[in-house]
């Protein structure tokens, strides 16, 4: 599985960006895809993430603001950020969860894509 993320950009607070978040190779074994976020100085921390089966978690800081979602005929998840805030500067990642069949045994893995930046501007 690979995964390409895209979309980011300035934008002035307020305003709204939609991430992308597209996967290659075998994305039938993806269970879920997740949003991180790490702004400079700062750890990376969970923002959003999606099921296969469409079931979404976000956390309180982008409640009401974000919204994920995915369309499976194009194996992309999307980030929709609404009412931005300088706060939500950061370097945006998309990563993907599943299982994988290796030597017989079925593996969880985790996979990154690269990430994309996003600048909130006063």
């Amino acid at each position: 599985v690979q995964l390409q993320a895209s979309g980011g950009g300035l934008v002035q607070a307020g305003g709204s960006l939609r991430l992308s978040c597209t996967a290659s190779g075998r994305v039938s074994s993806i269970n879920t895809i997740e949003w991180y976020r790490q702004a400079p100085g700062d750890e990376r921390k969970l923002v959003t993430t999606i099921t296969k089966s469409g079931t979404t978690t976000y956390a309180d800081s982008v409640k009401g603001r974000f919204t994920i979602s995915r369309d499976n005929a194009k194996n992309t998840v999307y980030l929709q950020m609404n009412s931005l805030k300088r706060e939500d500067t950061a370097v945006y990642y998309c990563a993907a969860e599943g299982l994988a069949l290796v030597h017989g045994n079925w593996e969880a893995y985790r996979l990154w894509g690269q990430g994309t930046l996003v600048t909130v501007s006063s």
